[in-house]
């Protein structure tokens, strides 16, 4: 793969031979980030199960202590009070059977998490097929499928991030902004990595954090020391 310059040169600050502290970590990818904009710290977790197996399953959601720094649009699917308690908790879009249309013909996306009451999720499952390939279907372990649709607004709204295993066995979450003070980049990554640690599978055998990269966007990877959070 074909690197630009200024990538180039960023990487040269990064010791591709260490494992960084966490607070160490940040400061190198502050210093790395080579974007004009305020870019995204992502974590990528590598981890040593194997999600093909339903008892080896990693995944969860986790409130940030100090947010994403992304305005998160939250689409809720309920009905009467709950409707009603969704909007009042702040929730940008609610609605029911009337979505549906919206989202299948008219490819309706401006959300980026949905809500669901239980009592909505027989409709909501028809929309499955648009939903899942997003990863925006509802989930109770996400705590996005709930009655308490208040907490579930006020939580994604205050910067709680959802992880999951991908197909690799690796958890992608965006931790933050360039712009975050040092130490408010730490809390959330710690507040990530212990919400993992607690998520482990019984199930899982041998080293459970394979390898931890943080990176900003477009920016160089920068390895993490996980010996704090085993």
């Amino acid at each position: 793969m074909k690197r630009g310059k200024k990538y180039i040169e960023a990487a040269k600050k990064v010791d591709r031979s260490k494992q960084y502290e966490v607070e160490e970590a940040v400061k190198v990818v502050k210093d790395t980030s080579i974007t004009k904009f305020d870019a995204t710290v992502e974590a990528h977790i590598r981890l040593g199960v194997d999600g093909r197996h339903a008892d080896q399953q990693v995944r969860g959601a986790v409130v940030l202590p100090n947010g994403t720094g992304k305005s998160v649009r939250v689409l809720v699917f309920a009905k009467g009070a709950k409707a009603d308690e969704a909007l009042a908790a702040g929730a940008d879009y609610v609605g029911a059977d009337e979505l549906l249309p919206k989202i299948q013909n008219e490819n309706w996306f401006e959300f980026d998490v949905v809500v669901a009451t239980p009592d909505m999720m027989g409709l909501v499952g028809r929309l499955g097929r648009v939903l899942g390939p997003k990863g925006l279907m509802p989930n109770p372990k996400a705590g996005t499928v709930t009655m308490d649709v208040t907490k579930a607004v006020q939580d994604i709204k205050a910067g709680k991030v959802e992880y999951r295993l991908d197909k690799a066995n690796i958890i992608h979450v965006p931790v933050g902004k360039v712009s975050f003070e040092d130490e408010k980049l730490v809390q959330n990554i710690d507040a990530l990595m212990e919400a993992i640690v607690k998520a482990k599978p019984s199930a899982a055998k041998g080293q459970y954090f394979k390898n931890v990269t943080l990176a900003s966007t477009m920016g160089p990877g920068v390895k993490l020391s996980t010996t704090r959070y085993a």
